[in-house]
């Protein structure tokens, strides 16, 4: 197995323990950066969503750079990257941080790719790779999540709400990219309608 493979899989390894810190009351407490109050808890488990974001970067990276592109990594990565997003984004709706809304429609945009992408692979074998709206996508959720468990942090202090931003441009580029991934597709459904 080769080094971004193993990235990926180490991403996915860290969701468990993401999850733990967030779920079980192991960390009390909160600490406070800049005047903003950050349970430990959440800070803590952004440490982690942070190092398996950079696993994400890191993995493409090395992948492109040393041409270690794999079928295995076309699909694992992309999935790690929603595992561990939805994980995110569904406890930042448990503690309040999030409209239930946006976080359904960045799910169903989610399972409808996937979906997508499987009826590719089982029409031709090919894997498709992540066109740069999902990357941009992708990027945008990791650094709304990340602004979401700080709460705020750094921008609190001065009223500038940069989560709630970054929140409704990932909204918006979830959208987007979604669409644009079906209308490249669309032959897959030419025999359909």
């Amino acid at each position: 197995m080769n080094l971004p493979n193993k990235l990926t899989i180490f991403r996915i390894i860290l969701i468990p323990f993401f999850i733990l810190i967030l779920a079980a009351p192991i960390f009390s407490g909160s600490v406070t950066i800049a005047g903003t109050v950050i349970g430990n808890a959440r800070w803590v488990a952004t440490i982690i969503f942070i190092v398996a974001s950079l696993t994400d970067f890191l993995d493409g990276q090395i992948a492109r750079r040393r041409h270690l592109v794999t079928n295995f990594g076309k699909f694992a990565d992309p999935l790690a990257d929603k595992m561990l997003v939805m994980t995110a984004f569904i406890f930042l709706v448990e503690i309040g941080e999030v409209p239930a809304w946006v976080i359904a429609i960045i799910v169903c945009r989610e399972l409808a790719v996937t979906g997508l992408r499987l009826i590719i692979v089982e029409n031709n074998g090919a894997v498709i790779a992540a066109a740069w709206p999902g990357k941009i996508k992708t990027t945008t959720q990791m650094l709304a999540i990340i602004l979401l468990f700080l709460n705020n942090v750094f921008f609190a202090a001065i009223n500038f709400p940069l989560d709630q931003i970054m929140l409704y441009t990932c909204l918006f580029f979830t959208i987007y990219s979604g669409i644009d991934y079906f209308v490249q597709n669309r032959s897959v459904f030419a025999d359909s309608f």
